[in-house]
């Protein structure tokens, strides 16, 4: 038996990329899945969301440039006083708001509960990010199958025409494999990378509770040893 093998011109005439596009079927995905993101959560989550895709491929949070500043502000406090940092430009809004209350006569517990209760807000923030996320991919997968029905609906629906069976073939398997390939590569890896990324920022951060109610330590025992 002779077997010919095709030319490689029509065995790339066989095999296209533009085959595995269809405008019905990407529209039918994207477009359920953003109508179930933003009917699921509040749209500054959605927003959020979105604006977090900036973060994916940043370094981790670190603490150690926060710390060193600490200490730099620890030694002009002690010998200053804490009112002297009321001065100080300082970044980052949760240690900006720990160093504020300081200066304002808070006690070191409070200035420890304050830095903490920023941690948890912005915890809560990036949850609500990541929830997003979870669920475009828990979403992606099902507006695939809702493409699927439509296609094959479409496809029963004129099985007297070939060239409508075929375009709706067409919606019908490549809506799947959208919804698929949304999810698996896209949605799924995006809320875990952003998760382990929020575990390490709020990791990070509780080092830093210790250090800035040291702070409030420095001026109430300069208090003390004034009023002695």
């Amino acid at each position: 038996m002779n077997i010919t093998a095709l030319p490689a011109s029509a065995a790339a005439a066989t095999f296209s990329p533009d085959i595995f596009l269809d405008p019905l079927a990407i529209g039918i995905v994207l477009g359920g899945t953003l109508a179930s993101l933003v009917l699921r959560n509040q749209l500054r989550d959605v927003a959020r969301a979105f604006a977090a895709l900036r973060t994916l491929w940043r370094a981790p949070f670190a603490a150690a440039p926060l710390l060193h500043q600490t200490a730099a502000l620890d030694r002009i406090a002690r010998r200053h006083g804490v009112l002297s940092l009321d001065r100080s430009v300082i970044a980052d809004p949760d240690m900006a708001a720990a160093i504020h209350a300081a200066v304002d006569g808070a006690t070191p517990d409070q200035v420890a509960t304050l830095v903490s209760d920023c941690i948890e807000a912005r915890a809560d923030r990036h949850r609500a990010a990541i929830e997003v996320w979870v669920g475009a991919g828990e979403a992606a997968p099902a507006m695939g199958l809702i493409g699927t029905i439509l296609g094959l609906v479409q496809m029963f629906a004129a099985m007297t025409d070939p060239d409508t069976i075929g375009a709706a073939m067409a919606v019908a398997l490549l809506a799947t494999l959208y919804g698929a390939l949304l999810a698996n590569l896209v949605a799924m890896p995006i809320a875990a990378r952003l998760k382990r990324l929020a575990r390490t920022e709020a990791a990070q951060r509780h080092r830093l509770i210790a250090p800035l109610a040291a702070l409030a330590t420095l001026e109430r025992a300069r208090k003390r040893d004034f009023a002695a």
